[in-house]
């Protein structure tokens, strides 16, 4: 991606409040609408939001191919988007969709699903 971000037409209001990495891009946690499962992280630049906010279905930036791409489009596998909300310091957003088929490319549910890594600590 550029320094300069493609225009978009996102609305302003929406766009201001963004905050974004210095490539322009916020990371998009996708979870299930009903359930509240974690299905994938993806990212957003400001025409991805905008066409997920206008289409309903997810639309993400994929960073190694530079290009966009909706979620499903080649695999079936869509997002139905529910409701998008952004965390406390606007970078980050939380989509709740309803995932129809797997989530992840490697074809399961969700990408979080390889295994759990040990905690050692006892925490507070």
């Amino acid at each position: 991606m550029t320094s300069t971000p493609p225009p978009s037409s996102l609305d302003p209001a929406v766009a201001a409040r963004l905050k974004r990495s210095a490539d322009g891009l916020v990371p998009a946690i996708a979870q299930q609408y009903d359930t509240g499962e974690v299905l994938m992280l993806g990212w957003m630049d400001d025409e991805a939001l905008h066409r997920t906010l206008t289409t309903g279905r997810c639309t993400y930036w994929s960073r190694s191919r530079q290009e966009y791409w909706v979620k499903g489009d080649t695999s079936g596998h869509f997002q139905h988007v529910k409701s998008v909300a952004l965390d406390c310091d606007a970078d980050t957003l939380l989509v709740k969709v309803d995932q129809v088929g797997a989530a992840c490319h490697t074809g399961d549910r969700t990408c979080f699903d390889a295994g759990e890594l040990t905690v050692t600590g006892t925490g507070a």
